[in-house]
């Protein structure tokens, strides 16, 4: 719905609307049409980095009165914003890149203005998470989104640990996080150690020129990165995580059988492969492998 047309459903006539609006990640060809009518007509257009903002709207001769709206300033910007609305001014949301309240600052203007009765519209588009996973080849039925974990490991790891889950009949699903170039590789051995070192794909500039996905076992993926002179670009990480059947061998009588194919010299990799036939989850037996090691 551009600004101009009125949904019958609406609240209160006299106030304006709040549009959320998806903006590319990469590549501007991805600004939809109606996004471009949109942002041309809005009174004011709130955007987390003006600058970054601005370069965007005149490449399409969209001339708008831009607001930072961060999250340093969002508490304030957001009771400006609806002093705005109230007064009848529609009103654009914008992040940097993708999709606004998406690991981006958003939901606090969204939620002031819904409960004061103002329409918000959505006005989809680009978000990395959706493009990565669209791409990933791994399940997508049931997914979830993690955003950027801790940046230091032994934080991350425990987040790991909360992400894979502790039995009790889990479900298979796929998680997608964001990271940074600098910390990709110390995130992709977390997720090895952490939840048996699943099935990724790591996306890098999506859409843009240099796109690429890799696609693999986090510790391949790892090896791929680690082998390059430098490694730029920001990540997404799409992580399978396999099923957790309720019903497994004990784990008295697991520690035994994995402590003692360790014994023989079998690697953690092949002890799960081998176990896997038995229902019992990678991340499991890289778990049991790391308290024997402790001990």
């Amino acid at each position: 719905m551009a600004p101009g047309a009125r949904d019958s459903r609406a609240g209160d006539d006299s106030n304006g609307r709040l549009y959320v609006v998806a903006t590319p990640i990469g590549n501007l060809g991805d600004l939809s049409p109606r996004a471009r009518e949109v942002l041309g007509a809005v009174a004011v257009v709130a955007a987390e980095d003006t600058r970054v903002s601005g370069r965007m709207l005149a490449r399409f001769e969209i001339r708008a009165e831009l607001i930072s709206y961060h999250d340093a300033n969002e508490a304030a910007r957001s009771v400006k914003l609806l002093e705005r609305l109230k007064a009848g001014d529609d009103v654009a949301l914008i992040s940097d890149a993708g999709t606004p309240c998406i690991s981006d600052p958003g939901y606090r203007l969204v939620k002031t203005a819904a409960d004061a009765g103002v329409e918000v519209i959505t006005v989809p588009g680009p978000s990395a998470v959706i493009a990565l996973l669209s791409v990933s080849g791994l399940p997508t039925d049931r997914f979830s989104f993690a955003g950027f974990l801790p940046p230091r490991s032994a934080a991350r790891r425990k987040a790991l640990r909360g992400l894979g889950g502790a039995g009790g009949g889990e479900a298979a699903r796929t998680v997608v996080v964001y990271e940074s170039p600098r910390r990709i590789l110390g995130l992709l051995e977390d997720v090895a150690a952490e939840l048996g070192d699943p099935q990724v794909a790591a996306g890098r500039e999506l859409t843009k020129m240099h796109e690429e996905v890799l696609r693999g076992r986090a510790s391949e993926v790892r090896a791929e990165l680690a082998a390059r002179d430098s490694i730029k670009g920001e990540f997404v990480v799409a992580i399978h995580i396999e099923e957790e059947p309720s019903e497994q061998m004990d784990n008295e009588t697991l520690k035994a059988a994995v402590a003692a194919a360790l014994a023989r010299g079998e690697t953690v990799r092949d002890i799960a492969a081998a176990l896997k036939d038995q229902g019992i989850p990678r991340r499991r037996i890289y778990s049991i492998a790391r308290e024997l090691d402790r001990s």
